[in-house]
């Protein structure tokens, strides 16, 4: 069922006006012509000097393609631009006005989209012109791929690649090339490039129902910018198989649309249609290129992605290819105050990827460092056996963590600590340099950042390379039990400044914290190594059961929730850090926290383990 749309403007009938006045005020390189609401021209705040001895190029049209072709206007691309109402051709009166205003002696271009109104409308203005002694030429853009090569008189419709003639034409302009030179620059350009577009909604007009007429599930092939019907309605498929379709269309040697054939230079524009993100279009793009060079055998010399020539809030894209040689090249790579005209594009492309670098810790290292020893120390054996069994433990607590996680998070925090566990387990067996302390723990680091994504990875991560800093001030080749414990404070601390938790925040340091403490303490007293690693472990599965009468710090409500407490006066229990932050007081106070559960665990499975292995040698 059909919709009124939703839309942030004040008027409908002044969104084209508000929107020049809004354009104006944020680039200080243009200016409109005082004569609103009829008379609705955006051009360069330059234009007198520039005049004087320069082309003028001229383009425009209906409004709703923003930033068409308003964003454009600047040095070294389109001296006006001429604004008509949403989807409506601007009046002759409006374009003739631009005309007087930002041409001189050498006259000015015209580039049209090739729609009937606008043909009309500037065609009449160009006529009009002339006759008060202006010199004009027209170039009419017709890059549509979509719809069969004859169509009635209409012929091809005018898409983004309206966009690339019009960089081209400014470019040839700003060189001080004559009008016909620049005008002949812009047709062989127009003659070069092809688009279509794939939409997955039509769009609203200001003011109007959003139709209803693309369903759930479907996507649009080669439709009209101003929401007209496309040519054919499809099943939506993979962003993948929709570039390959609309290439095949632009490229097809059948309907001949655009002189391109294999072994050809070429230039790329990825344009949204409005309401596509940026992540959507890259992706297009990044598929879009390959298939042009391998299943097209043609150069990409240049790629623009972003959102050019649009349809209002339409969730869609197309697709330009322009034929490219060094002059075509040399002026899209030329320089131009356009705000709206992609930078960051122009040069030759290098290669897409690169190496990923190795710590430089890493590469000054031989391979035997990194590895395996054949033969384990005392202290590599100790390790082994406290690493085993702590990521076992962990792996056997997967299902109770992702329960508790549950209620009071997204529920994978058991999955997360099982593939880092896995990762550490898989890792010891091959390459952890058993007997080196300090590289052992920071290779743990180094297997869960590979492996566990969310802020668990992260914050073991820090944990890891915290206590493997630590360790490495060492010159001596065993740890010490002291060191060890001061390594897990150093570490504590690394987690707590970059987390920004403490203890009783319902985390993982509810159970290292106290952990910490105590293992300090009984060292101090005199126990030995084991006893206290042992009674420090049982004071880290005390601190973790503590948190089911914890309420977690919450440091900033969500604009939601601070509005729900505005409107009604109430004060809302809500925690303190980490994923209980967002879970009321009353849930919380069932349910231990998952990630002090799973510290408690690993912690107490490696002091049993130890434990066990000082028995068996005596």
């Amino acid at each position: 069922m059909a919709s009124q749309g939703k839309k942030l403007i004040n008027d409908p009938i002044a969104v084209v006006t508000e929107f020049i006045e809004g354009l104006v005020e944020t680039y200080p390189g243009l200016q409109y012509l005082d004569g609103f609401p009829e008379v609705k021209v955006v051009l360069r705040a330059d234009y007198a000097s520039a005049m004087l001895d320069k082309v003028a190029v001229i383009s425009g049209g209906g409004s709703g393609h923003e930033p068409a072709h308003a964003g454009f206007v600047g040095e070294g691309m389109l001296s006006a631009a001429i604004c008509g109402e949403v989807f409506t051709s601007p009046q002759v009166d409006a374009i003739l006005s631009g005309i007087r205003a930002v041409t001189g002696p050498m006259g000015c271009l015209l580039v049209v989209t090739n729609y009937t109104g606008d043909r009309l409308n500037f065609g009449l203005a160009a006529e009009q012109a002339r006759s008060e002694g202006y010199k004009v030429e027209t170039v009419i853009v017709g890059d549509d791929c979509a719809l069969p090569p004859l169509r009635g008189t209409a012929g091809r419709r005018g898409l983004a690649g309206t966009i690339l003639v019009n960089k081209i034409a400014g470019a040839a302009a700003a060189t001080g090339l004559s009008l016909d030179e620049v005008a002949a620059e812009a047709k062989r350009a127009s003659e070069m490039v092809g688009t279509m577009g794939v939409a997955l909604s039509v769009c609203t007009l200001p003011g109007q129902v959003t139709s209803d007429r693309l369903g759930p599930g479907k996507m649009e092939l080669g439709l009209g910018i101003h929401g007209e019907p496309g040519a054919a309605v499809a099943d939506l498929q993979p962003v993948e198989v929709v570039v390959s379709h609309v290439l095949q269309e632009i490229l097809s040697p059948d309907t001949n649309y655009v002189p391109i054939t294999p072994g050809n230079r070429v230039v790329l524009l990825i344009n949204g249609l409005g309401a596509t993100p940026a992540m959507e279009l890259m992706i297009a793009a990044g598929k879009a290129v390959p298939q042009l060079q391998l299943e097209h055998g043609l150069a990409v010399d240049r790629v623009y992605t972003g959102s050019f020539m649009t349809s209002l809030d339409m969730a869609g894209f197309s697709i330009s290819i322009m034929k490219a040689d060094e002059a075509i090249l040399q002026y899209l790579d030329a320089a131009t105050k356009a705000p709206h005209w992609p930078v960051g594009v122009n040069g030759n492309r290098p290669p897409a990827k690169i190496p990923v670098p190795l710590p430089l810790s890493h590469s000054a290292k031989s391979y035997e460092s990194l590895s395996r020893p054949q033969q384990l120390s005392e202290q590599g054996c100790l390790l082994e056996v406290a690493i085993e069994a702590a990521v076992i433990a962990i792996i056997d607590l997967r299902d109770n963590l992702n329960e508790w996680d549950g209620r009071v998070g997204d529920g994978d925090c058991g999955s997360t600590m099982c593939r880092g566990a896995t990762a550490i387990l898989e890792d010891m067996k091959k390459h952890y340099p058993l007997n080196d302390a300090a590289e052992t723990v920071g290779e743990i680091g180094s297997s869960i950042r590979r492996v566990m994504g969310g802020t668990s990875g992260i914050i073991y991560t820090i944990f890891c390379k915290a206590a493997c800093a630590h360790l490495k001030a060492n010159t001596q080749s065993v740890v010490t039990s002291k060191q060890w414990a001061e390594a897990l404070e150093v570490s504590i601390a690394a987690v707590s400044k970059y987390g920004g938790a403490s203890a009783g925040f319902r985390t993982l340091l509810d159970a290292l914290i106290p952990a910490s403490a105590v293992l300090q303490e009984r060292l101090n007293a005199g126990d030995d190594p084991c006893t206290a690693f042992l009674l420090s472990s049982e004071a880290a599965v005390a601190g973790a059961e503590s948190t089911r009468h914890m309420q977690a710090q919450h440091n900033a409500l969500h604009v939601k929730e601070r509005l729900v407490m505005i409107s009604t006066n109430l004060s809302i229990p809500y925690g303190r850090a980490g994923r209980s932050a967002y879970i009321s007081s009353d849930i919380l106070a069932t349910v231990p926290d998952p990630g002090a559960m799973a510290a408690a665990s690993w912690y107490r499975a490696a002091a049993l383990a130890i434990k066990n292995k000082y028995q068996v040698h005596e």
